[in-house]
């Protein structure tokens, strides 16, 4: 049997074991105390059957050697100072918004698979160069390889923020879907890593200690997890009230978490109130690519979203550059400001001196160290030995 099959048939025992789960809640008062155990059972299988599930998947997008190596994206260096990547089903409006917002001819056609490989754009906006990538568009079972899935897939896992182009004149079956085949590949989107310590070991058996309560899991659940996965020996902390697909996701350790905006195209087509109903929707932005409406909001929310950070440079003596920023993610150092400009100036760094939010004395310049968190549109001056 292949691990498709193996999938599948995991995916399908879960499906009944949650309706086997739903019906139990629903036994009379007189069976509480067995409905209950029963209810925890199921529960403990299901944790079992989604660990399972989780290596298999991980199997399926990396495949040994021998089966001829791991997919690999589409070969477009990365450039710029974030990259974004448009995903969505065939003939959404992803080529036109690419040559719409960046100076990038992308086929475009009425017809579907117009886009067969990934095209990059550029766009530019308050001194920074985003990268947009616009990618061939995917097909239900694309986590499984379906199409050309696996290599859109991989190239979205390089991306700081993915927009997801959407009909909206289709249902919104069309999102759960996209949720799902992006969700089986490990890409977690507008979800922070949970705040889980885990640390293997070669004695001492297993330690697991929590500062919360956990509400949706347990400590059996857990050790049968790790007990899934022959991890005898570790140390965990958990911190927050996890579920047990998010520990699955901390042992695997290859989770993508991605900020995402979803897109909804062709708002021309509509009526005013279901517009309205999708702009009230978190983390959506209306559009219409063939009228050009919200075009420039939709850009103001990418900016937003990517959360980066603009540094200027000043020479000593000398008015700061306001032209060309240097542009990091946020919770960036002096350090990493160093090593944008050149390489070696870490090396040779004596001190800087910060004009702006992050400086305690503002308006007057601060003296810091490597170790100085920036903020945006601060002013910095290297001096090296």
């Amino acid at each position: 049997m292949g691990i498709v099959e193996k999938i599948k048939e995991i995916e399908e025992e879960m499906a009944r074991s949650k309706r086997n789960l739903f019906r139990s809640k629903h036994v009379v008062l007189v069976l509480m105390f067995s409905t209950a155990q029963k209810n925890k059972a199921t529960e403990y299988h299901l944790g079992l059957l989604k660990a399972k599930l989780a290596r298999y998947r991980a199997q399926l997008l990396e495949p040994d050697k021998k089966s001829g190596g791991p997919g690999t994206g589409f070969d477009v260096q990365k450039s710029g100072d974030a990259r974004v990547a448009l995903i969505g089903f065939p003939s959404v409006g992803k080529s036109t918004l690419l040559s719409k917002v960046t100076h990038t001819a992308s086929e475009t056609a009425a017809y579907e698979f117009t886009t067969l490989t990934a095209i990059p754009g550029v766009v530019e906006y308050q001194g920074a160069r985003i990268q947009l990538l616009d990618l061939p568009g995917i097909v239900e079972g694309a986590s499984q390889g379906r199409g050309r899935g696996r290599q859109v897939v991989a190239t979205a896992k390089t991306a700081d923020l993915i927009l997801i182009m959407l009909d909206a004149t289709k249902s919104d079956e069309q999102r759960r879907l996209l949720e799902i085949e992006l969700d089986a590949v490990g890409i977690r989107l507008n979800k922070q890593k949970p705040d889980v310590v885990f640390k293997r070991k070669t004695t001492g058996g297993i330690t697991l200690n929590t500062t919360v309560k956990l509400t949706k899991t347990d400590e059996k659940t857990i050790r049968t997890i790790l007990a899934s996965y022959k991890l005898h020996n570790c140390d965990v902390m958990i911190r927050e009230d996890i579920t047990t697909d998010e520990f699955i996701d901390v042992l695997i350790g290859n989770r993508k978490y991605v900020p995402c905006l979803y897109v909804y195209n062709k708002i021309d087509a509509i009526s005013l109130e279901r517009m309205d109903q999708l702009a009230r929707e978190d983390h959506t932005v209306v559009i219409s690519c063939e009228q050009g409406l919200n075009l420039d909001y939709l850009i103001e929310r990418i900016w937003a979203d990517l959360s980066l950070v603009r540094v200027y440079t000043k020479k000593r003596g000398v008015h700061p550059d306001l032209d060309d920023p240097v542009c990091l993610r946020q919770g960036a150092t002096i350090e990493d400001v160093c090593n944008g400009i050149h390489r070696s100036l870490v090396a040779n760094f004596r001190y800087a001196m910060v004009w702006g939010k992050s400086s305690k004395f503002s308006p007057h310049a601060q003296k810091v160290s490597l170790a100085h968190l920036v903020a945006d549109e601060d002013v910095v001056s290297v001096f090296t030995k």
